[in-house]
Parts: C-alpha cells; sequence; structure tokens
C-alpha cells in the first residue's frame, strides 16, 4: 500500500467472521494492517464468556498484532472484563462503545454508554488506575442524536487513550443510511485524542479521499472493505490471496468444528462478503453447498 495513504491502518472487528483464525491467515497471507480488534469479549450469566477468552488465547494470537476488545455498560464490567484479558496476558483493550444492538444498547453497553456520562467518567477513572494498559475506545456519533459525541468530549478528552475510533452513523441507524460527516469533522476539530475514522471504506480511493479531508487523522479502520476485498493492502493477485488464506480456514475448520453443519456455517462466513467470485452462479453454489462434498466441488471449480 503506498506511503502516502496513511500511518495507521485497523482491521475493524466483526462477530463470526474476524475470529483468531481469520485474523492470522489475514496477517500472515494479505497483511497491510496495524492493528487486528477481536469481536467484543462480555459477560455472560455474570462471567466472561469461555468462547472469547479462547479466542483471545495470547498463544494463538501470537505474531498477529491483536487488539482485544471489550463491551461493558458501567465500571464493575469494566473492572472484571479488564482483569480477564490482562490475566490472559494483554496490556491492550479496546472498549467498545459503538455496537449498535438493541440487546447491547438496551442493557447500556456500546452505544447505550454513550447516553451515560456518569457512568462513563467512572470508567475513566477505572482506566486511569491501570497504566500498565494501553487503552482506546470504538465509537459512534451518539445513539439517539449525533450531538452526543460533542457532549461527551470533556471525559473523552480526559482519557488516558491511545485513540479514539468514530463511525459516523448514530447507533440508531445501525449500518443504514448516509454518515454524518459534519458532525465528524466537528468532533476531530474539538477532539484532543488522536482520531481513526471508520465505515464506508471499501477501496483505496475512499481511504485517501477521508485521509485528504481530515489530515489530522491518526489513520482509519476497515471492516467489510477489507472482508470483501482481503487483498486490498497487499499488492497482491487477488485470487492468490482468498484461495491461500481459504485454505488456511479450511484447514482450521475441519480440524477443530463437527459435523458438516458447523465446517460449512464457518466456511460460509468466509465468502460472505467476497467480492473476488466472478459471477453470481459461483457465489450461490458455494452459499447454497449444504455437504462439504458439493461445497468442495463448489470451490474447486472457482480455482479452476
Amino acid at each position: 500500500m503506498p506511503d502516502a495513504v496513511m500511518p495507521y491502518v485497523a482491521f475493524a472487528p466483526l462477530q463470526g467472521y474476524t475470529d483468531c483464525e481469520y485474523r492470522r491467515a489475514h496477517c500472515e497471507v494479505a497483511g497491510g494492517v496495524d492493528e487486528y480488534y477481536t469481536p467484543f469479549v462480555r459477560l455472560e450469566g455474570g462471567e466472561v464468556r469461555k468462547k472469547d477468552l479462547r479466542d483471545i488465547d495470547f498463544r494463538r494470537n501470537e505474531g498477529v498484532a491483536t487488539v482485544p476488545q471489550i463491551i461493558a455498560r458501567d465500571r464493575d464490567e469494566f473492572a472484571r472484563l479488564c482483569d480477564a484479558v490482562q490475566a490472559a496476558g494483554w496490556n491492550r483493550i479496546d472498549l467498545n462503545m459503538g455496537c449498535p444492538f438493541p440487546m447491547q444498547v438496551k442493557a447500556g453497553r456500546g452505544c447505550g454508554l454513550l447516553m451515560q456520562e456518569e457512568r462513563l467518567a467512572e470508567i475513566a477513572e477505572e482506566m486511569g488506575q491501570r497504566g500498565e494498559v494501553i487503552f482506546s475506545v470504538k465509537m459512534r456519533l451518539g445513539q439517539e442524536d449525533a450531538g452526543e459525541c460533542l457532549r461527551l468530549l470533556p471525559v473523552l478528552n480526559a482519557m488516558p487513550l491511545a485513540h479514539v475510533t468514530m463511525h459516523p452513523r448514530i447507533g440508531r441507524q445501525q449500518y443504514k443510511g448516509v454518515p454524518d460527516l459534519e458532525t465528524f469533522g466537528a468532533f476531530v476539530e474539538a477532539c484532543t485524542q488522536q482520531v481513526v475514522y471508520n465505515g464506508d471504506l471499501f477501496s483505496l480511493e475512499d481511504v485517501q479521499s477521508v485521509m485528504q479531508r481530515w489530515p489530522k487523522l491518526k489513520g482509519v479502520m476497515m471492516g467489510r472493505g477489507l472482508l470483501a476485498r482481503p487483498w486490498l493492502l497487499s499488492g497482491r493477485e487477488p485470487l492468490a490471496v482468498v484461495r491461500e488464506m481459504h485454505a488456511r480456514i479450511y484447514a482450521h475448520a475441519v480440524s477443530a468444528l463437527q459435523g458438516d453443519s458447523q465446517i460449512l456455517a464457518r466456511l460460509h462466513a468466509f465468502w460472505e462478503y467476497q467480492t473476488v467470485l466472478p459471477d453470481k452462479k459461483q457465489y450461490k453454489a458455494i452459499m447454497k453447498s449444504g455437504s462439504l462434498r458439493r461445497y468442495d466441488e463448489a470451490v474447486a471449480s472457482l480455482w479452476r
């Protein structure tokens, strides 16, 4: 990737897609990413989910610049999750304040935390007591209105953060509608933290446009754009990148998962955003395959 484009690129977390096997495959085959964020680690039934802890296992992520992400509604949850992540060997943690899904928002997590200034101030205080950890936050402009991020600036500016990643939509929009770039620009100007842009970046031209418009930015975070084009930052031939990544993810799926349905669910997720497939017929053959044998035949036809 050209040096002039940006100083920093992060790979956004997507539940069900960017697990540690995918992150390692992308890092070793394609690269071009400075940090890979994990899907958020959360409490379930009062305990940290074991599935999340397996995903951030330090040995499984060794050699990949990984940022464990957590989601919390208050200082207590935040502290418990930090304890778990630090006990797993990490000194880098990102707080999710951008998840727009109603179940999390109603519980006061993700975008729901953007409406809880006092709770956020308490979390900021807890961050200050963990000087050994490098924190960042990933957020949106707000949950109900874009002005929420501006009202939170006194708290955000006082936090000990490496940067703030901002998606310029509100939670109520989820991933629909037009990003509010005007409010995003106002946030960038008023925020004393380094800011990373996230949202609707699908090409190098998109990235260059953002960096040119707001030269103060630290860089960008890409999610769906890199899932669709994992080769984008590599300079390598697209099909070669996809084939090598698929081989790694396939090998892990058939060795770690049981039964065709489990294996196919993981493999279908790999293709869901892909743009390398030349026609809809091939995509349909892969995604509609009901057995591993049918899947293997469909993928073999792609390589041919």
